[in-house]
């Protein structure tokens, strides 16, 4: 059995009024991968997309600072995270192994901004599905970001907060925590 963890802190707090934080847990036992998030002090009754982000080569992923707000608007947005986080990988939705991205299939914050998500992915479904993605099917979480993303509809976004994934705007994306997988 291999654990891993991440202690996820906020980004974009200032703006988004909250400031959510929480761990994900991510345990390799057997034919097994059982993942756990907690999250608190979210955006209230809303779906959270989250995920784990990395660089398909191999290179070490880490957590946004606010350089990489390229454009000066005060956001870190899902474009800006790309440069020391790599690409969005695996879901922490319904049914991981899919990797399916841009979906509504993904926790949904309660009146005080609280979720809990718990599932048990079936590890080779999901490495194969990776290996098709990323080339290879070691997920290498050591080496990963989970990002948890989403603000209310009604939140004033500049223009230049970018992020559009099919029909989702930036308000579904826009990163609102993030944290460094490590091995426990």
């Amino acid at each position: 059995m291999t654990k891993y963890i991440a202690h996820i802190t906020a980004l974009n707090a200032d703006k988004i009024g909250c400031n959510p934080h929480g761990t994900a847990e991510f345990t390799e036992n057997g034919d097994k991968l059982h993942i756990k998030v907690e999250m608190f002090d979210t955006p209230k009754n809303i779906e959270h997309w989250e995920h784990f982000h990395g660089f398909p080569d191999g290179k070490d992923a880490n957590v946004p600072t606010m350089a990489q707000d390229k454009n000066h608007d005060g956001f870190i947005d899902l474009p800006e995270t790309e440069e020391v986080s790599g690409t969005t990988m695996v879901p922490l939705d319904d049914a991981p192994q899919d990797m399916n991205i841009p979906h509504d299939g993904y926790p949904v914050a309660d009146s005080e901004g609280h979720y809990e998500y718990e599932i048990d992915v079936p590890l080779k479904d999901l490495q194969a599905k990776f290996k098709s993605a990323f080339g290879t099917d070691d997920l290498q979480l050591d080496k990963r970001v989970v990002y948890v993303h989403g603000v209310p509809k009604d939140l004033d976004l500049p223009d230049t907060v970018g992020g559009c994934v099919m029909s989702y705007d930036a308000h579904t994306t826009l990163p609102i925590a993030a944290g460094k997988i490590e091995k426990a």
